[in-house]
């Protein structure tokens, strides 16, 4: 699990990271970042309903969540993420969300 303290939790962060922060797009996810004024970054998930029901949704969330903690060294402190998954995502494997998502990671940093 990604502990707490890393978790962008509240609409006014959400909504704050989308007006103002930049964005990235690969055909699997859609990664928005910004600046954030702390001492560590903090990581948020939106899953429309298009992608499918509750289980289907909260097994993606579950996948990339546990990406993004086995690669928490790749994030740069002082920002916040947000990746909004894609329809396509629901079918992807594992290997293959993580994939995209670290290129998006590297993308940023560049």
């Amino acid at each position: 699990m990604l502990k707490q303290a890393y978790r962008l939790k509240s609409p006014k962060d959400f909504r704050l990271t989308y007006k103002k922060g930049k964005s990235l797009v690969n055909p699997y996810l859609v990664l928005y970042f910004r600046k954030n004024q702390k001492n560590t970054y903090r990581i948020g998930f939106s899953v429309s309903k298009k992608v499918g029901k509750a289980v289907i949704r909260n097994r993606v969330k579950r996948k990339l969540r546990e990406i993004c903690r086995l690669n928490e060294k790749l994030f740069s402190i002082g920002y916040d993420y947000i990746f909004v998954v894609r329809v396509r995502s629901k079918d992807a494997s594992y290997h293959k969300l993580e994939k995209n998502l670290l290129d998006l990671i590297h993308k940023m940093r560049k």
